[in-house]
């Protein structure tokens, strides 16, 4: 059973929580006895510490305020404030920078290489292969990627799906561990932008350690 000195503090703690919500709404104490038709009174002692409410007078007060039922108990203030963490990073890729793989059936240009353990790692990429033979493996690494078409056609092979020809404009977004290759499948070079995101650290390594181990030298 809960001791005095435990209910004393439980009732000041409701009290406390309850004066905390309402004049967070603006509200007086004869607003919120209207709008959940309990008394005035009561509400008057329990702001005060004076008393406590039932389980169903509970669940009376937060329908009338439209509350969650844990604001009556966790006075305002009480969680500990979140501040974001501004690393104040920053990194420009200018035309023709970046870190070049380049292949007879593919190039990729990894870009922002200045920064290390990023969670995304941007790629230009310029697709030659024209059939899986060519292109070899399916692809497959931690992480979400997305592919941006900016010139040319590109179709997509993926582990579980049928083959999707994107044009210019088109996107895809797929989950980097299902296997998956991007062909040329127009006359024009066809060229895209590629976003791969990870929890996992060292993602840009990973990934450039995955295209190279693949790369076959141009004109080779």
């Amino acid at each position: 059973m809960q001791d005095h000195d435990g209910l004393a503090n439980t009732t000041s703690r409701l009290g406390v929580c309850l004066k905390a919500a309402r004049r967070a709404r603006g509200l007086t104490l004869k607003q919120v006895a209207e709008r959940t038709g309990m008394a005035l009174s009561t509400l008057s002692k329990v702001e005060n510490g004076q008393m406590s409410l039932t389980y169903d007078k509970l669940l009376q007060l937060t329908a009338g305020l439209k509350i969650e039922i844990a604001e009556l108990f966790e006075p305002a203030g009480s969680r500990p404030e979140r501040r974001e963490v501004v690393t104040a990073r920053r990194s420009i890729s200018r035309a023709g920078q970046g870190h070049l793989v380049d292949t007879t059936f593919y190039s990729y240009r990894y870009q922002c290489t200045d920064l290390v353990g990023k969670q995304m790692v941007p790629i230009l990429a310029e697709i030659r292969a024209r059939t899986l033979e060519e292109f070899g493996a399916l692809l497959r690494h931690a992480g979400e990627e997305y592919f941006y078409v900016t010139s040319g056609r590109v179709a997509v092979h993926t582990e579980f799906y049928e083959p999707a020809i994107l044009e210019v404009g088109d996107g895809i977004y797929l989950d980097s561990s299902m296997g998956h290759a991007y062909l040329n499948a127009g006359e024009e070079p066809a060229r895209a932008i590629c976003v791969c995101t990870s929890e996992e650290p060292d993602l840009y390594q990973k990934l450039r350690s995955i295209s190279e181990a693949e790369a076959r030298p141009v004109d080779a």
